[in-house]
């Protein structure tokens, strides 16, 4: 049974997991089809979960249109989240997170979804062009006018959240609620600021990349070629010297330690790696929601079991061991917007 958790300072309870769509649809060429998607949505929802992740820009706008035909008729029992911020054509209008560009953003994302309103409208990344007062009295507007429930942000450092933050108390807008931030065993620098910086200003941490990118999974080995069916063999297969970079990066000698040592616990728990991988960011207290990326239905049940699974101790100092050192993280606590205290001027 799913449990429900408030996002951040809000009333908003979302479910522990979040199904991440970024693989639905087929624009970008590695990409699931509607009709394969269709049963992944189907079981986690008919599992009980309720959150939804997308953004305007996934294959195209084709998750959105994805994820909307497959809520159709349980549209008030799910939490959809979507995100603005990325190129949709050559003009400079056409990007960023300026009241021009988010408008038509949005309004763009509630054709593709089929809906009235957003639950949870983001940032998909920080725009440093557009003034910060901007985006928020732009979002705050939305939100007055019901198309967006809850606003949040995706990829901001610590001192972006807290510009932000302030920037909405400067407007009398609404705040941010959600951050959704990069984290797993391969990928912990968040620890050292951000996920602080979350927990002072009241922001619902929701991790994704929790199974870097497959690697956590247990498909990729130290001392094997990637499977030629599987993303990273796929991508292999193209032959850029930019794919070429980045699985050489993705299954670096460290990663593929950290994944061997994953296989090793789930081995010992009598579970799969992608529950073990899935576990060890659960068992942060900083994060609300995990974010799942499944391709199929089969790669969702393998993750499935990490959301309530409680890894003993000796496994958990194991895990922090290979995939460490942990950053430190800051001391003290981070003014908080309404502090007079080192209040940037207006």
């Amino acid at each position: 049974m799913a449990d429900f958790r408030p996002l951040g300072r809000s009333g908003l309870r979302v479910s522990g997991a979040c199904l991440g769509t970024a693989n639905f649809g087929t624009a970008w060429g590695i990409g699931v089809p509607a009709d394969e998607a269709r049963p992944v949505i189907d079981a986690f929802l008919d599992a009980g979960h309720n959150f939804l992740d997308t953004a305007d820009n996934y294959n195209a706008g084709e998750s959105e249109r994805i994820v909307g035909a497959a809520v159709r008729g349980r549209r008030d029992a799910v939490v959809i989240a979507t995100k603005a911020y990325q190129p949709h054509g050559p003009g400079p209008n056409e990007r960023g997170l300026s009241r021009a560009h988010l408008t038509r953003a949005l309004e763009a994302s509630l054709r593709r979804l089929d809906t009235d309103h957003v639950d949870l409208y983001q940032c998909h990344q920080w725009d440093p062009v557009t003034p910060i007062e901007e985006t928020m009295a732009t979002l705050d507007g939305f939100v007055r006018a019901g198309k967006v429930r809850y606003l949040g942000a995706s990829n901001f450092t610590a001192a972006q959240i807290v510009e932000a933050q302030w920037a909405a108390e400067r407007v009398g807008g609404t705040p941010l609620v959600g951050l959704q931030t990069h984290y797993s065993l391969l990928r912990r620098d968040v620890e050292a600021e951000i996920l602080p910086a979350c927990a002072t200003h009241r922001l619902g941490a929701v991790a994704y990349g929790v199974l870097g990118g497959g690697v956590l999974t247990g498909r990729y080995r130290s001392g094997t070629d990637p499977d030629p069916a599987s993303r990273m063999g796929k991508l292999l297969a193209r032959d850029t010297d930019v794919t070429r970079r980045w699985v050489d990066g993705q299954l670096s000698a460290h990663n593929l330690h950290v994944a061997d040592a994953v296989c090793a616990v789930a081995a010992d728990l009598g579970t799969t790696p992608a529950a073990v991988a899935v576990a060890w960011v659960r068992a942060r207290t900083e994060v609300t929601s995990v974010v799942l990326g499944p391709r199929t239905v089969d790669q969702y049940r393998q993750a499935l079991p990490g959301l309530t699974l409680d890894l003993p101790p000796e496994a958990l100092a194991r895990l922090d061991e290979v995939s460490g050192p942990a950053p430190v993280p800051v001391t003290g606590r981070l003014p908080m917007p309404w502090s007079t205290a080192g209040t940037p001027k207006s």
